[in-house]
């Protein structure tokens, strides 16, 4: 019987310490669906959608406590986001302040992607600055050299900053800093992707995307979530007010 019981017993405190660290991973889980940053040192937390998002009860969505919404606008050279006209007239009829942002794709050239940009969002005052979406996940799957990457990515913020009078938000994913932005374009805006923790850059970000699985009334399904530095006086300078 003792030689029995000394072989059970690790698997006993195995499987105990499986419990524990399951019971950790879910509590862990459960605590992040429901975190926010404190609202004090960031009161106004907003958005961001796109088509997945499939169709928004908008004039639910404006009562919880949604401060801004960024929408995706477009995608490489010639990629619409079928839910942009209607969500774009949407957040501007329910007075959520809106901007736009496009995926910025590797394996086509910087000109033609502001082309589609501009072609689709149209120009007016009071919005949030035009957004760049940089990241690897969903890309092509080439790696051009840095010093191509950097020269498309100009050539796409110079056109639209020429249309919309403001400079563009920079979205960024940690990876992509990393290989292509690293101490690189420090004059515009940055918009920085971490879960959870705040993030850390060379320059102070503008807009912090710290969740990806929250929720919000009027939205079906997971979105989001993202502070503005700032309060409603600063977040009203940053809109465009001058744009053609």
């Amino acid at each position: 019987m003792a030689r029995k019981f000394l072989v059970k017993r690790p698997t006993a405190i195995a499987a105990s310490l499986a419990l524990v660290v399951g019971a950790a991973v879910a509590g862990g889980y459960l605590h992040y669906l429901g975190f926010e940053p404190a609202a004090d040192r960031y009161p106004l937390v907003g958005i961001d959608i796109s088509h997945h998002q499939g169709d928004i009860d908008w004039d639910l969505l404006a009562t919880d406590r949604v401060a801004f919404v960024y929408m995706k606008a477009t995608e490489g050279g010639d990629f619409k986001d079928t839910r942009f006209d209607q969500n774009w007239q949407a957040a501007a009829r329910v007075g959520i302040p809106r901007g736009a942002y496009h995926f910025f794709t590797l394996c086509r050239p910087g000109d033609e992607q502001a082309r589609n940009f501009l072609a689709t969002v149209p120009s007016a005052e009071n919005i949030l600055p035009p957004a760049v979406d940089l990241e690897f996940t969903g890309n092509c799957a080439a790696r051009p050299p840095k010093a191509d990457v950097l020269r498309e990515l100009v050539r796409f913020l110079s056109l639209l900053e020429a249309r919309y009078k403001s400079k563009p938000v920079l979205y960024l994913t940690q990876p992509f800093h990393e290989v292509y932005l690293d101490g690189e374009l420090l004059e515009y805006p940055l918009w920085a992707r971490r879960l959870y923790f705040e993030p850390r850059y060379r320059q102070d970000w503008e807009i912090w995307q710290f969740h990806d699985r929250s929720s919000r009334k009027g939205i079906v399904g997971p979105v989001d979530l993202n502070v503005f530095r700032g309060d409603e006086d600063r977040l009203r300078q940053f809109l465009v007010s001058d744009a053609e």
